[in-house]
Formats: C-alpha cells, sequence, structure tokens
C-alpha cells in the first residue's frame, strides 16, 4: 500500500511556503454508483447509443477514464491556499491537469483522498500551485487514481523561493505535437446544456451556471468546465486509439456550451499528442496534451 510523504520537502523553498506544506489536509471519503458513471459519462458526451457508457447492464459497462478526476475534486479543491500573499479565489486559474490510472476503474466504490502540496513556484506576478492527490480504495488500500493539479493565481506571487518546476516526466511533458497534419480528428458539438449537465459530477462553481456570476469573471455566458472539456477529449482519444494508463493536459482557453470542439490527434510512440479548439472561433483551448497508451498496437474501434 502507498502512501503520500506527510511533507514533500524541498530546500529550495522560501519559508512561507515549506510552513504551508507542513499543513497536512485530512482525508476526503468518495463514494459512488453506477448512476453517478453513468452521469459523468454523459455530462461529458456519451449518447443512448453509447451504451458500454450509459447503460449498466451492458456487458462491457465502463466508466471513461476520466471519471478519475471526480473523486478527487472536493479535496484538491478545497486545501487552502489563503497562506498566499494577496490571495484572492477569484483570480484563481485552473493551469493544468494531469491523471494517472493505476487499477482498473470500479463502476462503484468507496475511496479515501490523500492530498497534499507538492510545488509552489513564485511566478513574480503570480503564483503557480500543484496539489497531488491519491485515490486509493478504501477497504484494499489500493491506488486506483493520482492526480496532479496545478493552479494560477495572478496577483500572488512576489513571496520568494523556486521559480521552475521540477521535471515530473508525464505530467509537466511539453507535448508538441509533431510538424505534420494529424493522424486523426473527431469533432463533437456540444451540447448548450453541457455545463448544467456536466456540473451534476460534483463542480458547482457558478461561474458554469449562473451568467451574473460569468459577468463578474469577464464573460458574456457561463463557460463550460475545463474538466468537462478535458474528458471530452479524452473520450476522443480512446475512441481513436484505445485505453490509456494517463493524460495531461494544459487549459489554454475557454468553452462556451454549445460550441464545437476539434480534437486533433498525432500518435508519437507509445503516446498520443493532441490538442483541441474550438472550431467557431478557432481558439485552442486544451494544450501540451498527450496519453500514454496501455497497447500501443491496437487501434480501437469503441
Amino acid at each position: 500500500m502507498s502512501t503520500l510523504p506527510d511533507v514533500f520537502t524541498d530546500p529550495e523553498d522560501s519559508q512561507l511556503v515549506a510552513d504551508a506544506k507542513k499543513d497536512k489536509p485530512e482525508d476526503h471519503k468518495f463514494s459512488y454508483t453506477e448512476r453517478d458513471v453513468i452521469l459523468y459519462n454523459l455530462g461529458i458526451g456519451a449518447t443512448a447509443k453509447d451504451l458500454q457508457w450509459t447503460y449498466e447492464s451492458h456487458e462491457e459497462f465502463a466508466a471513461l477514464p476520466t471519471f478519475g478526476v471526480i473523486p478527487q475534486f472536493a479535496a484538491s479543491s478545497g486545501i487552502s491556499l489563503g497562506w498566499l500573499p494577496n490571495f484572492n479565489p477569484a483570480k484563481l486559474l485552473h493551469g493544468e491537469q494531469y491523471l494517472a490510472i493505476r487499477s482498473p476503474i470500479p463502476t462503484e466504490g468507496n475511496f479515501v483522498n490523500e492530498t497534499r502540496l507538492l510545488e509552489v513556484l513564485d511566478k513574480g506576478k503570480a503564483a503557480s500551485v500543484t496539489t497531488i492527490v491519491y485515490t486509493k480504495d478504501l477497504a484494499t488500500g489500493n491506488i486506483i487514481f493520482e492526480n496532479q493539479i496545478t493552479v494560477f493565481i495572478r496577483g500572488a506571487g512576489g513571496f520568494g523561493g523556486k521559480r521552475s518546476g521540477k521535471d515530473r516526466g508525464a505530467a509537466t511533458a511539453v507535448n508538441t505535437p509533431p510538424k505534420r497534419q494529424p493522424d486523426t480528428v473527431i469533432e463533437e458539438k456540444t451540447s448548450p446544456s453541457q455545463a448544467a449537465l456536466y456540473r451534476l459530477s460534483g463542480d458547482y462553481n457558478p461561474l458554469h451556471i449562473d451568467p451574473g456570476f460569468a459577468a463578474i469573471g469577464g464573460f458574456d455566458q457561463p463557460i463550460l468546465h475545463g474538466l468537462c472539456f478535458m474528458g471530452i477529449a479524452g473520450k476522443h482519444v480512446l475512441q481513436s486509439f484505445g485505453a490509456y494508463k494517463d493524460i495531461k493536459v494544459r487549459f489554454s482557453g475557454v468553452v462556451f456550451p454549445g460550441e464545437t470542439l476539434v480534437t486533433e490527434m498525432w500518435k508519437v510512440g507509445d503516446k498520443v499528442i493532441f490538442s483541441t479548439k474550438t472550431k467557431e472561433r478557432g481558439k485552442t483551448v486544451l494544450a501540451a496534451a498527450a496519453v500514454t497508451l496501455v497497447d500501443t498496437d491496437t487501434m480501437a474501434k469503441l
């Protein structure tokens, strides 16, 4: 049974960061049923025709792999950042997400999440904070998922310490697309109600449903959850190349519910590098993105 260390010490950390890392969050339990799996799958674009993702009695019923971001969400989003100078939650941006699928995903389960501050960078005018979460089976202690979540907080820099992060392998890979045409492209139009549906999987931020709140954030209308369009793109990769054991993305733009997502994919060794943009505005919304395939010799037709 693997456990996270109590503290991820780093000699380059400022005293402020070193002290913050010592504040060990409490473990967070999470339980779910087949209904939650179906709701998540629908939230990232599965349809009634995709019975393996929407019908619990189908012989191949399964959670889509990016379901792994759901059990940890409350644990990682609940970590305190009030120790940062000039911290303002309204200036927090979700920068990157890395998900490793360590064990087969059960269609119902009782989990516990271990959460720690992994890395904090002083970017001058902003702070970059990476949290790591191990999601474990409550009964066996087996790790099911590992998530690394990086957020940027504008106006919260200047506290000293590290400015550049360490190489953490797939979690920090640059994933530059090859200079050739993509091997596969999938387009998918999101629903105007996509965010209203996806929020039922646990992210109730009013930015994604309340026009008034979205306006305060500078948007003409509510925006789609980043983890939602990450899941949609992850579905595109799964449909094109088969199962993967990890996925990493950088959130580089916003998506409005109802827009069309275009995912371009390049197979490079055991990885599929991908990029996602909105068709209507041509705006790249997922960059530096890739998965590591489980079986590099199979092109799945799911």
